[in-house]
């Protein structure tokens, strides 16, 4: 069955990529074996000419690349060449840092010399979502890549052309093959990868229902497992916060990538006296927020990646409005071609409706009004995931209080929620374990080895 992608604005086929056999999936595991026998033992200066060299060749195919994943899954032109100089950033990054996270640590012991190794572990399979088509693989590969590792991953099967433009551009930039390899197959044959003995670790970025089965065929087979899963992310904004800051900031984290990422913010969560104030002026911006063509300068929200997106976004809407739930603007799809879908804000809602108990997947933010910065927390808790949140103020007190008391891996103050190289990046409950980015998600992969000479 081939691979398809299909433009989400114009609802046609952009191209199509056959699956890969049997027989080519085993040959790419083995190749990606032999390759890591050499590739761990080059010096990281090595490793690291080549990294920058594919951030060289990414820079000045920005426009190129841009266009292919707007094509392939709706996102605006201008947000998909941001993405793509953020990967080709981030791989500066690590070809850079890579070395000193890695460094040999002396600990002091009886003996004459001792310490800790991180020593790369082999082949890693990545199964990859398709909202953010590089950066979520380059998040994960850049750093297990400089480590030593090599990668073979499976792609989201509505971004083919992303999968291939990927591996193409390691081979490009001079990897041997087997270091970086893309696979077309299908989730059924996921749980043959995995247990092949050549993988040796396994990470997923997607939703709670994939990381769960991921996780048990890795348990099952006994590899190391990352999970990056979903996320309702809350959006704190306290007695004392800058109501001219916040706002746009606000709209800016919901509508992100169309408002399809793990970390954009979902719940909006207001101290009563200011609740009046947010309300009126988040409404009249979301109103505001053009739809239209992604490939548009003018447009802030395109469409989402598919029918089913679409469809399954707003019946959780629907459903949730007529449970009692109030949109003060959007919350009806409209007409025409493309699968689009309005920024809409949702007040009054019940905590058992489906906009009250699921993660939205879409630009639909959910407003809460809580009575202190002690309520406005504990309903930021109230939840089974816990990714990413932020807190809007300019109190010293609210902002530390919320770095605390949140359930999440990441908390920013006065700045949308963001994946960046220097900070590790990941969630705690449902929204998974392990790290990527910083020198955590550099190790996730490695061997800490102890080694003690008496």
């Amino acid at each position: 069955m081939p691979f398809v992608s299909v433009n989400p604005a114009s609802e046609k086929v952009v191209a199509e990529y056959p699956a890969h056999t049997p027989e080519q999936v085993d040959q790419a595991l083995e190749t990606a074996s032999v390759a890591f026998q050499k590739w761990k033992v080059a010096s990281f200066a090595d490793r690291a000419q080549l990294m920058v060299r594919a951030a060289e060749l990414l820079e000045s195919e920005v426009p190129v690349v841009g266009e292919l994943m707007t094509s392939e899954m709706g996102k605006t032109f201008a947000s998909a060449k941001g993405e793509a100089m953020k990967c080709a950033m981030t791989m500066r990054y690590f070809a850079e840092h890579t070395e000193t996270m890695l460094k040999e640590q002396s600990v002091a012991t009886s003996g004459s010399r001792s310490g800790v190794r991180f020593d790369p572990t082999g082949v890693i399979f990545a199964v990859m979502p398709w909202n953010f088509p590089l950066w979520q693989v380059i998040r994960m590969a850049a750093p297990t890549i400089m480590a030593g590792n090599v990668v073979v991953f499976k792609h989201a099967s509505n971004v083919p052309g992303c999968a291939k433009y990927l591996e193409d551009l390691f081979l490009r930039s001079g990897f041997s093959p087997g270091v970086m390899t893309n696979v077309f197959v299908e989730h059924g044959r996921v749980s043959s990868i995995i247990g092949d003995p050549r993988v040796v670790g396994v990470t997923l970025t997607g939703s709670e229902r994939a990381g769960r089965s991921v996780a048990e065929l890795a348990g099952t087979n006994l590899k190391k497992c990352v999970l990056e899963l979903g996320g309702s992310d809350p959006f704190v904004v306290g007695a004392s916060a800058d109501m001219d800051a916040a706002v746009p900031m606000a709209v800016t984290a919901r509508i992100q990538n169309n408002g399809q990422a793990c970390i954009a913010a979902k719940r909006f969560i207001v101290v009563r006296e200011r609740s009046e104030e947010f309300l009126e002026k988040f409404a009249t911006a979301m109103s505001a927020v053009r739809l239209g063509d992604p490939m548009d300068p003018a447009t802030g929200l395109g469409p989402l990646v598919s029918k089913s997106q679409r469809d399954e976004l707003a019946t959780q809407v629907s459903s949730s409005i007529a449970a009692g739930a109030v949109a003060l603007t959007g919350g009806e799809m409209p007409g025409g071609t493309g699968f689009y879908y309005p920024a809409t804000v949702l007040t009054n809602v019940p905590a058992n409706s489906r906009a009250g108990c699921e993660e939205l997947f879409g630009p639909v933010a959910v407003v809460y009004v809580a009575d202190d910065l002690d309520e406005a927390i504990r309903v930021a808790n109230d939840t089974p995931w816990g990714l990413g949140g932020s807190i809007w103020a300019k109190d010293d007190h609210e902002i530390n209080e919320a770095i605390a008391r949140l359930d999440v891996g990441l908390v920013f103050a006065n700045a949308i929620v963001a994946s960046m190289p220097e900070l590790p990046f990941g969630g705690t409950k449902l929204s998974g374990f392990g790290r990527e980015l910083s020198a955590f998600g550099a190790r996730e992969f490695t061997n800490a080895k102890s080694f003690f000479v008496a």
